[in-house]
């Protein structure tokens, strides 16, 4: 059903293509200016999204190999995500049960045990806790009630989940809202990691509105990508998880071929984003003369920095191909090519319209009809601010509707 579902929607995009036309939403949407920068705002967004909802850590590919771990921390909380010799991925507090030290510094890397650094207490990939320094001095510990704090983790078409919440749950299946399976089209479990890079940004909403906006395509971008993209967005949703494609030559393209020849290539053009904070995009990496080479993914996983006026983002970058040494120097140009134009022209932008909107001279700001996808996600974060209790959580998902747009 889900190929059905992407050739269907390739149909109506490729539709408009034609007819040169464009759906949109039935009016101008507006958002006060101040749940951009006001500080009480920005509290209960940390704890109702970013500690309920979950996250996009890592990725598969990360973990190929049992002990394989990855360290980072999110929103305050330091997290250490480990596949364990039985195959499983667990998620933990980076955080010693004696005296609280962070176990690993940020990274990644492989590893059997996790010793303290503190005061060398040792811990398995199970979170198991192994290892005690001096023990017979110590005193009576129950080792099966102090290994490491569990954070709840999944994954699902290749992407790591974690939610920030200890002694939480997650239903990954209720959260996704049926977007998993248009996720496996992309066939991110089977790529290669290939690299990380971070970006400074302003506040998180700031930052993310440009992920979801291709009215600004052509504009902000004039001097580096813009000028081969369209403005026109089309966004179809699977509760707040959004893909954004465009009805531009590209999609022509592709509506010359018989539909017999759409490959999952061909139906999984465009942004695909994950709530609240996850961009998905595509990119051809080839060498002339050279076999080889395809799509690298540029995942940017975005998250609130420690204040209202900050993010940052990571571009996690994965490739569909088998990144032999050949593409080494190709996969670092796209890399450096791509944080240049975050950097330089959507976040140097982003810090100027956080600098502005808290002059307070306008009250609002404005998400037209063509941008659907902005008023979709701020009417969300709105939804999950209003939740006060782990319940109404969970109905927010429980009752989420699949919407694409005609």
């Amino acid at each position: 059903m889900s190929r059905e579902t992407l050739v269907e929607l390739n149909r109506r995009t490729v539709s408009h293509a034609r007819a040169g036309t464009v759906p949109q939403a039935p009016d101008i949407g507006r958002v006060p200016a101040t749940n951009y920068y006001d500080h009480d705002r920005w509290e209960l967004e940390m704890d109702r999204v970013f500690r309920r909802t979950p996250l996009v850590l890592g990725f598969s590919a990360e973990f190929r190999e049992p002990n394989s771990y990855k360290a980072m921390e999110v929103a305050g909380m330091p997290v250490l995500m480990v596949r364990g010799a039985d195959g499983e991925l667990r998620a933990f507090v980076n955080m010693c049960s004696h005296r609280g030290a962070q176990l690993v510094e940020p990274g990644s890397g492989t590893s059997r045990r996790f010793t303290c650094p503190y005061h060398a207490w040792n811990y398995d990939t199970a979170g198991q806790l192994v290892g005690i320094l001096d023990r017979d001095t110590f005193g009576d510990v129950d080792v099966d009630c102090n290994g490491l704090t569990p954070l709840p983790c999944a994954e699902r078409s290749g992407i790591v989940f974690v939610t920030l919440q200890p002694g939480g749950t997650m239903d990954i299946d209720a959260h996704l809202c049926g977007y998993g399976e248009m996720l496996d089209h992309l066939d991110i479990a089977d790529t290669w990691f290939v690299g990380s890079q971070t970006a400074d940004g302003p506040n998180w909403k700031v930052a993310y509105d440009g992920y979801l906006d291709f009215y600004h395509l052509p504009i902000l971008h004039k001097d580096t990508f813009g000028p081969d993209y369209a403005n026109t967005a089309i966004y179809d949703a699977w509760g707040p998880h959004q893909r954004v494609t465009s009805p531009d030559h590209r999609m022509l393209a592709i509506g010359e071929l018989d539909e017999s020849e759409w490959t999952d290539r061909h139906l999984t053009s465009g942004i695909w984003t994950i709530f609240p904070h996850v961009s998905i995009a595509g990119f051809d990496v080839r060498l002339d003369g050279v076999e080889g080479g395809g799509r690298m993914y540029m995942i940017s996983t975005l998250y609130p920095g420690a204040t209202p006026d900050t993010s940052i983002t990571y571009q996690n970058f994965l490739a569909t191909f088998e990144p032999t040494e050949e593409f080494t120097e190709a996969i670092a140009a796209q890399r450096e090519f791509l944080l240049r134009v975050v950097v330089d022209e959507d976040y140097f932008t982003g810090k100027r319209i956080q600098r502005a909107l808290k002059t307070g001279a306008k009250s609002h700001v404005m998400f037209g009809r063509n941008e659907a996808g902005g008023q979709r996600f701020h009417g969300w974060v709105d939804q999950i601010v209003d939740a006060d209790d782990d319940d109404d959580f969970a109905k927010l998902f429980a009752n989420a509707t699949t919407e694409f747009q005609p």
